[in-house]
């Protein structure tokens, strides 16, 4: 930072170096959760064809009827001796996308990230047994729970546990009470750069630890918790991180008392993404390498060690975030948006949304899922050059230096997975230059957004896709903003003051300097708000 950008910004006295040096770029109305009053009647289950009664999902009692827990009781405690666990429904590991005549399967309860031809796994569940309840059921179940303190469905994830993790005890459920994360209507920056009405931000990045991962993380955390409890041979969980996986990883952990281990690439994460982990008492490891190499090396440190695999390889993190596409589709009561845009770097959240948009469906909940658009960042774009290609062929690139630090990766595990999906949504996928990112972050943040750069990149692709003509004026769109823009100041500081190599910070907004006197002060707020006031015609 120059000199003069010091004045401006004064710089934290954190004591971690970790500070990168800018570097050189390469040449509707909004619907709210609807809460269900305290005289509604929980959902009633449906019946089979011989009428039998079929016992339903469990679920938190209706509010009218419930009195208060005692006072030496807590909400832990309450659910064990209300809910009864009655698994109604499972759930297994399949070879992704396998034939349907493989009968290779695996139980949720096994230590195992790939199938035998070594190819990802995917949590297949019973649909059979879920279809037994149809979609009217699924959404008054899930809109019943919404916005409670009861264990653990206050939680936007477990208040779909039955399509997340079924067979789970409820006490070795690890929550923070994730998901519920807003659903922003961006009025004014739809219609005064994209000409649109019904554009929506999803806030992922308002969650526990700042991201999207929580949603995630939740499941495989309490998933390794019920395996200490069943004795298997797990003594810690670990991941190799650009950020946001190793904050969401530490702070469950912590929550359960189990160690995690990070394995960070060095001075490529923000300050704020390094020292989530350190404060939440993992074990920190800082690899003087890229995330791909991270990630190699911590496959091959599980391989040997008593240590569980947490990156999105793992496929239980998939199910929790799922439930933020079904999430968006409860906050529209209901109604299918047109387009939903995911900014992608590993490639499994673009695949996540499609499952969750998919099970919707095949489940009778809406009658058709919306078009995807995959953004990645034009420094680490292996799937945009892929999808350029008309789905030839794949090919790894060396991902570069991004501010969207969080998907930059040029090896991303979940390639198959997010063409998958892509394929079957008639997807689209588009890239963001980090001019773009910056000036797409700067723009949403002076409509009243704080966004990180990631969610820069989603906004490109949909100024790009506008500009085109792809997405109409009237199409309700949403995009999904994974991370809060508070574990990027440090990239927004460089922005606003014009301090960043090779970008001219078009929309930079600096602090302006001012004499300490009345009049110099009187005559700087005299022009400034000339310039703003309404011209009359």
């Amino acid at each position: 930072m120059s000199s003069s950008t010091t004045t401006l910004f004064q710089s934290s006295p954190f004591s971690l170096n970790t500070k990168t040096k800018p570097y050189s770029l390469p040449k509707s109305k909004p619907t709210n959760f609807t809460l269900k009053s305290q005289s509604q009647s929980q959902p009633q289950p449906l019946t089979h064809n011989n009428n039998t009664p079929t016992p339903s999902p469990a679920t938190p009692p209706p509010s009218s009827s419930k009195h208060r827990r005692p006072a030496d009781e807590n909400i832990r405690d309450e659910a064990r001796r209300i809910n009864v666990s009655q698994h109604l429904f499972s759930a297994k590991y399949v070879p992704f996308n396998a034939d349907p005549s493989s009968t290779e399967s695996y139980s949720l309860d096994e230590i195992v990230y790939r199938s035998q031809s070594g190819g990802l796994l995917d949590v297949q569940h019973d649909l059979d047994a879920l279809k037994k309840f149809d979609g009217a059921y699924w959404r008054n179940l899930f809109d019943s729970r919404v916005g409670k303190t009861t264990w653990p469905y206050g939680s936007g994830v477990w208040s779909k546990k039955e399509w997340v993790l079924p067979e789970i005890d409820d006490d070795d459920i690890v929550s923070a009470f994730e998901g519920n994360s807003n659903l922003f209507w961006a009025e004014r920056f739809g219609k005064q750069f994209l000409g649109m009405n019904d554009l929506w931000v999803k806030n992922c990045g308002t969650s526990h630890t700042g991201s999207f991962k929580d949603l995630g993380m939740t499941v495989l955390v309490s998933q390794v918790n019920r395996l200490r409890k069943m004795n298997r041979p797990v003594v810690g969980v670990g991941c190799a991180s650009t950020g946001d996986t190793s904050a969401a990883l530490s702070a469950y952990c912590a929550s359960a008392g189990i160690p995690s281990i990070v394995f960070l690439p060095a001075n490529r994460i923000s300050i704020a993404q390094l020292v989530q982990p350190i404060a939440n008492g993992a074990f920190v490891l800082s690899i003087d390498t890229d995330f791909d190499g991270c990630m190699q090396l911590i496959r091959e440190v599980t391989a040997e060690l008593p240590i569980y695999l947490a990156n999105s390889l793992n496929s239980l993190r998939l199910e929790g975030q799922k439930t933020a596409a079904i999430e968006i589709l409860q906050q529209f009561d209901w109604q299918v948006p047109d387009w939903v845009i995911v900014p992608g770097g590993n490639l499994g959240n673009i695949y996540a949304f499609y499952k969750g948009f998919q099970m919707c469906k095949e489940l009778g909940l809406v009658d058709r899922i919306p078009r995807l658009v995959c953004a990645q960042a034009a420094n680490a774009n292996p799937l945009y050059l892929y999808f350029k290609s008309g789905w030839k062929e794949f090919k790894a690139v060396r991902a570069q230096t991004t501010f969207a630090s969080a998907i930059q990766i040029g090896d991303p595990v979940s390639i198959d997975r997010a063409v998958h999906a892509l394929k079957n949504c008639n997807g689209i996928v588009e890239e963001a230059t980090e001019e773009e990112l910056m000036d797409a972050m700067a723009q949403a943040d002076s409509t009243g957004m704080f966004t990180c750069p990631h969610t820069g990149v989603a906004l490109t692709a949909l100024f790009k896709l506008r500009n085109s003509g792809v997405i109409k004026p009237t199409d309700r769109t949403v995009v999904v903003s994974t991370a809060h823009g508070l574990k990027f100041t440090q990239s927004k500081i460089d922005y606003h003051s014009k301090n960043i190599k090779d970008l001219a910070c078009q929309f930079a907004n600096p602090p302006m300097q001012v004499k300490a006197d009345f009049g110099s002060v009187m005559d700087v707020l005299s022009k400034y708000l000339q310039s703003k006031a309404p011209k009359y015609h």
